[in-house]
């Protein structure tokens, strides 16, 4: 099962920082949030969310692991 992490706005969306969820690969993962809560998965894919997996940013697909750490990072602001 990959540990799934959320920060900021989406945490607050979710109402959880941290779960445990099974899936093979990050869409797998995201169609499974955005099946329990459609305005969850609605804001995982919003513009400038980043997906870090292992700690890594990686875009559009990946695989996971049984021990992947999968974070969901909202869109930074700053100047």
């Amino acid at each position: 099962m990959a540990r799934v992490l959320l920060f900021g706005p989406l945490r607050d969306l979710a109402g959880w920082r941290e779960r445990q969820i099974a899936a093979a690969s990050v869409h797998e993962l995201r169609a499974t949030l955005a099946s329990e809560d459609p305005e969850l998965g609605a804001a995982l894919g919003g513009k400038g969310v980043q997906v870090a997996v292992d700690q890594a940013v990686v875009r559009g697909d990946a695989a996971l692991g049984p021990a992947s750490e999968v974070a969901f990072l909202p869109p930074m602001s700053g100047g």
